[in-house]
């Protein structure tokens, strides 16, 4: 019998997480003849396979056999790669997509499959971030998951959908602008995406050091390449996010117009300096936790305020060059 979805789920070295999420779909309400799981190993971890391995045996003596099937990627490629290895496997109608460190409510696939019976070619769920007493910027920027319209943690679309689309674009090669990428093509041939609020997935924040969103600057790189592609939707869809980009070109410029003006011009190299350090504190102060403050804090939020607009701009103009598009 054709299964109603195949559950695509990307996984690389993180076999304790996988286990929660696997776990998680093994209590959905659906029945589970109605849905299979397929794991894509991007990188083929022996930890990985036998997590998997153990965990069908295991829940196959406890509640009845749950297909699982393990595909395993012979290098990494990334999570787009791994997705499109996934669903073009699949045996299901609908294809539905989660993210290993994510934890599927039980009514998940049910309440989907109320919409597709509706009619609906691509639907997005709800993600649930519940964030710490003592949330840090970086976790409160995470957070945002929650109000994203359109997350591979928590989609699900039609074989026909996917097809249409050729699936994802495997130049995004880290996990970063491909789920825009795949809502952007759906818009673009008029496949509409329901919102279905009562498919629910948990999204446990993890804990990151302190330099967590220095690292992360790398991913803004794919904004040109986002952009290049789909450039009416980039200025439509992700407008709040271009506002805080605009403040650190404005940082960037003012820092270093006021270093080249100190020989010539006092006054501008005071109005460019000026720029700079209002921008920085501004950028220091949204860094700082809510409550209280300690010195650690006001010292993290220091050390990531100062050098994240140069950050930043370094790999947006890397993109733009990389992928020969002006944008900003």
């Amino acid at each position: 019998m054709t299964p109603e979805f195949s559950v695509v789920i990307p996984t690389h070295q993180r076999p304790a997480l996988l286990l929660k999420c696997l776990e998680a779909l093994s209590r959905q309400t659906l029945p589970r003849d109605q849905f299979e799981i397929i794991v894509v190993d991007d990188g083929n971890a022996h930890e990985t396979a036998e997590a998997v391995w153990q965990f069908t045996k295991r829940v196959a003596r406890q509640g009845g056999p749950l297909e699982i099937r393990y595909l395993g990627q012979p290098e990494r490629r990334g999570p787009a790669a791994a997705r499109n290895r996934g669903w073009r496997a699949a045996r299901g109608r609908v294809v539905a997509f989660t993210d290993d460190d994510c934890v599927p409510q039980p009514d998940w696939l049910s309440a989907a499959l109320v919409c597709f019976r509706r009619g609906a070619q691509v639907v997005t769920g709800s993600v649930r971030m519940p964030l710490p007493n003592q949330a840090t910027h970086h976790d409160r920027t995470t957070a945002l998951l929650e109000t994203a319209e359109f997350v591979t943690a928590n989609c699900f679309c039609s074989r026909i959908a996917l097809q249409r689309v050729g699936g994802f674009e495997e130049a995004f090669d880290i996990a970063w602008r491909e789920d825009s990428d795949l809502q952007f093509k759906f818009l673009e041939l008029g496949i509409p995406v329901t919102k279905c609020p009562e498919a629910v997935i948990v999204h446990p924040l993890r804990e990151a050091p302190w330099y967590a969103p220095l690292r992360d600057e790398r991913k803004n790189r794919y904004d040109a390449l986002l952009y290049k592609r789909h450039p009416d939707l980039f200025r439509e869809r992700i407008p709040a996010y271009r506002g805080l980009v605009f403040q650190y070109y404005l940082t960037v410029a003012g820092s270093v117009l006021g270093l080249l003006a100190m020989p010539f011009s006092g006054f501008v190299a005071t109005a460019g300096l000026s720029v700079w350090l209002l921008s920085t504190a501004d950028l220091t102060i949204r860094r700082l936790p809510e409550g209280q403050w300690r010195w650690l804090d006001i010292k993290h939020a220091i050390l990531t305020a100062v050098p994240t607009p140069f950050l930043s701009v370094y790999w947006r103009l890397y993109g733009a060059f990389k992928y020969r598009v002006l944008y900003w």
